[in-house]
């Protein structure tokens, strides 16, 4: 696939950074208002927090997971970095694509029934945290870039070498 240009690719990463980072703050405010709907006493308090979370739920969850997960994607196929030539990018791809899927189908849904109840379980307070933990997982290793390239990126370089040293002894240039 064609390679971003560098103006493109770097504004393209300015928006995968700024809409991942929307999702982790997203994120925390439901864990805050989860747990500010489950742990308080009154009933006032715990129906204003399901109501914002519904807000958020309504309105961001699924264009900020979305974004996250276009973006990145497009970044990954269209740079250097590729979709599975690192484990840490392949790695990051799935569990964007899991906890996507968790947002829309579960998390959402949980959010629109603790509203119309007024209430909140356990369950806004565990969806959330494991969703933080996630997305601060995904962050470090797009920071730290562990784990090197991926079997097939490996048997590609090895590829890619043989064919350059056949042809560095070659004595007929070649293309």
């Amino acid at each position: 696939m064609k390679q971003l240009k560098r103006r493109a690719r770097r504004s393209l990463l300015v928006a995968h950074v700024s809409v991942s980072v929307s999702w982790l703050g997203l994120t925390v405010g439901l864990l805050t208002l989860g747990i500010t709907a489950y742990a308080t006493g009154d009933p006032v308090t715990a129906r204003s927090a399901t109501r914002a979370m519904k807000v958020f739920g309504d309105w961001l969850v699924v264009p900020v997971a979305l974004g996250a997960l276009i973006s990145g994607l497009i970044l990954s196929l269209r740079t250097p970095w590729g979709l599975a030539r690192h484990r840490w990018v392949w790695t990051k791809f799935w569990l964007t694509l899991v906890t996507t899927g968790l947002s829309v189908f579960s998390l959402r849904p949980g959010i629109d029934e603790a509203a119309g109840r007024g209430t909140a379980g356990i369950d806004l307070v565990i969806a959330p945290s494991v969703a933080t933990a996630t997305y601060v997982f995904i962050t470090a290793i797009s920071v730290l870039k562990p784990w090197g390239p991926t079997r097939r990126e490996r048997r590609l370089r090895v590829s890619a070498r043989s064919v350059k040293a056949v042809d560095e002894r070659s004595p007929r240039r070649t293309a």
